[in-house]
């Protein structure tokens, strides 16, 4: 049961996410798009749109649209996440950007995609991978620490994703039912 609550908590951030609106620029003129029963645009070349990230991935893979930097994930956002999490002590979870791991599942298999490509890309792809491996490390073992910390629960997981919070839920009700079996 457990397993599945953290699986459809991983799933339904993904599924918010993807219908979320997305800040895009238009690449080139375009007229308008039926999807699904509903359109989009005309779109101007330059303009900037907001459309529901899903509908932003699809043209952008036809080269419609571009998603706006600033809506992405890379090595140099990593970085700067990595380091504050390592200097926070293990009680203590730092803040990540919003919809951080739905955006990471997206920008690793974007890189590992172009990777096939280019050796620069690949290189890439690798130093994201580690930077990504390690936060979600980092950030494990403060979870599994405060799971196991009876006191102090309120302040401590201010800062957990909704994926985090699911999983040290399930470890908060498994860890105290074996204290209270335990003890």
């Amino acid at each position: 049961m457990s397993e599945k609550r953290i699986i459809s908590s991983i799933e339904d951030a993904d599924y918010i996410f993807e219908n979320k609106p997305s800040r895009v620029i238009a690449l080139r003129s375009s007229p308008k798009i039926e999807l699904a029963g509903f359109t989009v645009g005309p779109f101007e070349e330059g303009s900037r749109y907001e459309l529901k990230r899903w509908v932003a991935e699809k043209l952008e893979e036809e080269s419609i649209v571009r998603l706006r930097e600033d809506e992405e994930l890379s090595a140099s956002t990593l970085y700067p996440i990595l380091h504050r999490e390592r200097i926070q002590p293990l009680s203590s979870l730092s803040s990540l950007p919003e919809d951080f791991y739905p955006r990471l599942r997206r920008i690793l298999k974007s890189l590992k995609k172009a990777s096939r490509l280019s050796p620069d890309k690949m290189r890439e792809y690798e130093y994201v991978e580690n930077l990504s491996k390690d936060i979600v490390s980092c950030r494990l073992k403060k979870i599994v620490s405060l799971a196991s910390t009876p006191s102090q629960k309120s302040q401590a997981v201010r800062n957990l994703t909704p994926e985090e919070m699911a999983l040290y839920s399930e470890l908060s009700h498994i860890i105290n039912e074996w204290r209270n079996r335990i003890l």
